[in-house]
């Protein structure tokens, strides 16, 4: 018999636990963007929802209800796959999951909001001050989501894929490699668009290190807390440093 804690890390790196964790996020930032601006035409999303929506948009289909539906059927063939895992879902690892990620967000905001700050005399303000507390709020949940999905399930499964055959499957060279230059990216993309940063090497280093972090929590703990881990730090850095 496995001993608790190993049963809770095993289980919550599990696919079903990710996706019915995420899920809050998911409705939480699609409700709070509809209620936080009314006006259709002058929504503020997350850069990567952005990128999708857009993309549905272009094949003349309604965005957040095809959005919706492919939540639906994603969650359909996550509960058929994980359905011997559903049997034995603890509800009690959710409220610890979410103070896991409590612990990580306060970590990664010492590291990367102090450290960092030291070094290079940056703050971690983002470009919408503009923008109403709930909005903001909204934002940090959509990026918490949409970014650790791109950057962290997509961008960082795919580049250990192409390491590995880069490294003759060395898993721990394409992993650390995969991690890095996802990083990279995913600091280089808040520099792009209408709400994009002007370009700095502080900047630009300081979500590079967030990045590393980021990809390590996700290939260490999995989505759901990578994606709470995110959508808390935000949230810590908006509203209490």
């Amino acid at each position: 018999m496995e001993a608790p804690l190993k049963t809770y890390f095993s289980d919550t790196k599990n696919l079903l636990y990710s996706f019915l964790i995420s899920l809050p996020l998911f409705l939480a930032y699609e409700l709070l963007i509809l209620i936080s601006q009314p006006d259709a035409s002058q929504i503020v999303r997350i850069s990567v929802d952005s990128w999708f929506k857009s993309l549905f948009y272009s094949l003349g289909v309604n965005a957040v209800s095809i959005t919706l539906l492919v939540v639906a059927l994603l969650g359909i063939a996550i509960l058929y796959k994980e359905r011997e895992q559903l049997k034995r879902l603890k509800f009690k690892f959710f409220p610890i999951m979410i103070a896991e990620s409590i612990v990580y967000a306060g970590i990664v905001t010492l590291i990367a909001t102090f450290f960092i700050s030291m070094i290079f005399a940056l703050s971690a303000s983002d470009p919408i001050s503009s923008l109403t507390g709930l909005q903001k709020f909204a934002l940090s949940l959509g990026a918490g989501l949409y970014e650790e999905l791109f950057f962290r399930v997509i961008l960082v499964s795919v580049l250990i894929l192409v390491f590995k055959k880069v490294f003759n499957n060395k898993s721990w060279a394409a992993t650390t490699a995969a991690i890095v230059l996802s990083a990279f990216l995913f600091s280089l993309v808040h520099y792009v668009g209408s709400m994009g940063d002007v370009f700095t090497f502080s900047s630009f280093t300081y979500r590079f290190v967030f990045g590393v972090m980021l990809n390590g929590i996700y290939v260490w703990r999995g989505f759901g807390i990578a994606a709470w881990t995110h959508a808390l730090y935000d949230l810590m850095v908006l509203f209490v440093f």
